[in-house]
């Protein structure tokens, strides 16, 4: 299944959280005709470094499903940032 929602949280200099909700779909509708050129630009370089187009592409899908239930925690000084793909 792949991942619905993103939840991105980031905490500011004074201590307050911000909460961002992306959905996923939405998104990748908007930016398909930039995904496709992606696609094709990752397919050219398949055949410049002769690997295979479709494990290529299989290896892909497998990550994009293996994504729901990730997390992702950055600290730095006063800043935090969260990041959850459900």
């Amino acid at each position: 299944m792949i991942p619905q929602l993103v939840t991105v949280r980031h905490r500011r200099r004074d201590g307050h959280w911000r909460r961002l909700y992306v959905p996923v779909l939405p998104v990748l509708l908007v930016l398909s005709p930039v995904l496709l050129l992606a696609v094709l630009g990752g397919l050219v370089a398949c055949v410049i470094y002769r690997v295979s187009p479709v494990g290529a592409l299989r290896g892909a899908g497998r990550l994009l499903c293996a994504l729901p239930g990730t997390r992702i925690e950055i600290e730095q000084s006063w800043t935090a940032l969260q990041v959850s793909i459900r």
